[in-house]
C-alpha cells in the first residue's frame, strides 16, 4: 500500500473540489493558473506510476488557464466551470485529437468536433488539459489496453483501477484536479469509481447527450464529491441534436440535493444468484450503508435482482456479435493488434446465429421490464457495485476468462439496459484500506434523487481515509 496523505496536505490546490475552486477564484484567493500549475506538478510525480493520461496537453492548458485568470480578474467569468481543470475519456471526441478507443487497430485521425459532453464542459469554461486512458473498445473493466500503457490504481499500484473509464478513475483518486468525464455501458464509470474511492453517476439514458449514441451508453461524471458530480451534470445535461435519444430540456435544480431518508422505501440487493460470488467485505459495506439509511428513517427490505443467467448470457452474445461486426471488416493482421483477450472473446460472435443475437438483444427488454416491476415497490435500491474488492492490475477482468467475461458486472449492467440512473459512492474499505463502493439506483429520470441519496450518504457513512499519495521517489 502507498503512504497515506498527511492531514496538512488537504488544502493543496489539486485536492480542492470544483465548488471550492470556483469560490476561491471568486474571492481571488488563487487563480486558475495557480491551480493548473499545482495540478501539473502533482501529475508529474504521479503519472510515471499510474499512466492515466492520453493526449496530455499542458501547454494548451496553460494558455487556457491564463485566459481564464484574466477573465476572473476582470469579473467576467463566462461559465459555471471557468478555470476548473477536467479530463475527458479517450472515446469522447475533442476537436483536433484522435480517438483511438483504447485499441492499437484504430487509425489516428483528429476529431472534427467536440462530442456533446466535451462541448458543454468547454463552453462552461472548463480547462480540458488531457484525455484519459481506456481498454480496447471500452469492453473491459480494466486498465489493460493494446494502445495505452497499463493504468494502475493509486490506492495500490498492484491493483486494477477498473474500467473502462480506467484513466479517469486513476486520475480522480490521484488528485489530477476535481472533474473527470467517463462513459458507461455496463458499469464503466461506476466500477472504476468503486475501486478508486470516487463518486460516479451513470445518468438516465439521454440525460447527457452523447455522440455516437448507443443502447445503454451514457457519459457521466467521476469526482471526489457529490456536489462536484452535480455541478458537472448542471453543465452537461443540456440538449444536443446530435443525440437522437437525448431527453427533452428539463429545468433540474442540480443544487437541490437535500434528500431526507425518512419513510423512503429502499431495497437492499445482495446475493444475485448470477455472476461472481459476493465477497464478504463487499457485502458488509453494502449492509452497513443500508443500515445507515434505516437509522435515518428509511424503510429497508431485501429484494431480488432483475438479472438472470439467461439475460446475462444474452447480453454477452449480443456484445460479442456487435464487436465482431467491426473486427470482421479488418484483415487478420489488423485484428491481431487488439488485445488477445478481446479478440478471443469477439471471435465467438462469428459462430452465433441471427436468432442467438436477437435473443441476446431481447435480454435488454426483459431486464427493463423486471426493473420497472421492482421499482413499482421501492423508491431506491442499494447494492454492491462490484462483487469483488479488487483484482490485479495486469488482468483484463476479475476472472480473466473471455468465456465468462461479464460475471463481475451483474450489479451494474442491468441499470444501463433499464435506463435507470445509478451512482457509485465509497462506502468503506477492506482490511488493507482499499476502497469499496456502494451503488444507489433510482427510477428512470430520477437522476437528481440518486445524487440526493448519495449526498445524504456522504454524511451517514462516517470518516473517510486520506487520498493516496505518490510513492516516495
Amino acid at each position: 500500500m502507498l503512504e497515506e496523505e498527511s492531514t496538512d496536505a488537504v488544502s493543496a490546490l489539486h485536492d480542492l473540489s470544483a465548488t471550492d475552486l470556483i469560490a476561491g477564484f471568486r474571492a481571488r484567493q488563487f487563480s486558475p493558473s495557480d491551480v493548473l500549475d499545482d495540478v501539473l506538478a502533482h501529475i508529474a510525480v504521479w503519472e510515471p506510476h499510474i499512466k492515466a493520461l492520453y493526449a496530455f496537453d499542458p501547454e494548451g492548458a496553460r494558455t487556457a488557464a491564463k485566459a481564464s485568470t484574466e477573465r476572473w480578474q476582470k469579473g467576467e467569468a463566462h461559465g459555471a466551470l471557468d478555470g476548473v481543470p477536467v479530463t475527458i475519456k479517450d472515446n469522447i471526441a475533442t476537436k483536433g485529437v484522435p480517438v483511438p478507443l483504447g485499441t492499437a487497430i484504430t487509425k489516428l485521425v483528429p476529431a472534427e468536433a467536440d462530442a456533446p459532453p466535451a462541448a458543454r464542459l468547454r463552453e462552461a469554461g472548463a480547462i480540458i488539459f488531457s484525455k484519459t486512458a481506456m481498454p480496447d473498445f471500452g469492453m473491459l473493466s480494466s486498465g489493460l489496453s493494446s494502445f495505452h500503457p497499463l493504468t494502475r490504481n493509486p490506492w495500490d499500484l498492484r491493483q486494477n483501477p477498473g474500467g473502462s473509464s480506467a484513466g479517469a478513475g486513476a486520475a480522480g483518486a490521484a488528485g489530477y484536479g476535481p472533474l473527470h468525464l467517463g462513459t458507461d455501458i455496463g458499469g464503466s464509470v461506476r466500477l472504476p469509481a468503486c475501486w478508486c474511492g470516487l463518486v460516479a453517476l451513470k445518468p438516465s439514458l439521454g440525460r447527457v447527450p452523447i455522440d455516437p449514441p448507443y443502447v445503454g451508453r451514457v457519459a457521466g461524471p467521476m469526482t471526489r464529491t457529490v456536489d462536484d458530480a452535480a455541478l458537472m451534470m448542471s453543465v452537461m445535461a443540456k440538449p444536443d441534436r446530435r443525440d437522437g435519444m437525448n431527453l427533452p430540456p428539463n429545468d433540474i435544480n442540480w443544487k437541490a440535493l437535500d434528500k431526507p431518508a425518512r419513510k423512503l422505501r429502499i431495497g437492499l440487493l445482495l446475493d444475485l444468484g448470477v455472476g461472481q460470488a459476493l465477497e464478504q467485505e463487499v457485502r458488509d459495506v453494502a449492509v452497513k450503508a443500508a443500515k445507515a439509511f434505516e437509522a435515518a428513517g428509511a424503510n429497508v427490505s431485501e429484494v431480488k435482482g432483475v438479472l438472470t443467467h439467461e439475460t446475462l448470457h444474452g447480453l454477452d452474445n449480443f456484445w460479442r456479435a456487435r464487436l465482431w461486426d467491426d473486427l470482421s471488416r479488418l484483415s487478420s493482421a489488423e485484428r491481431t493488434k487488439t488485445l488477445p483477450y478481446i479478440l478471443k472473446w469477439a471471435e465467438a460472435g462469428a459462430k452465433l446465429t441471427g436468432v442467438d443475437v436477437v435473443r441476446g438483444f431481447n435480454a435488454t427488454m426483459a431486464i427493463r421490464a423486471a426493473a420497472a416491476k421492482l421499482f413499482a415497490d421501492i423508491d431506491y435500491l442499494i447494492s454492491p457495485v462490484s462483487p469483488v474488492v479488487k483484482f490485479a492490475a495486469e488482468l483484463a477482468a476479475p476472472l480473466n476468462d473471455p468465456d465468462h467475461p461479464f460475471e463481475h458486472i451483474a450489479y451494474t449492467v442491468p441499470w444501463n439496459m433499464a435506463e435507470n440512473p445509478a451512482a457509485s459512492i465509497n462506502g468503506g474499505y477492506d482490511a488493507t484500506g482499499f476502497p469499496i463502493g456502494v451503488q444507489i439506483v433510482g427510477r428512470r429520470f430520477d437522476d437528481l434523487g440518486v445524487l440526493g441519496m448519495a449526498k445524504a450518504f456522504e454524511s451517514l457513512r462516517g470518516p473517510q481515509r486520506p487520498w493516496p499519495m505518490p510513492p516516495k521517489q
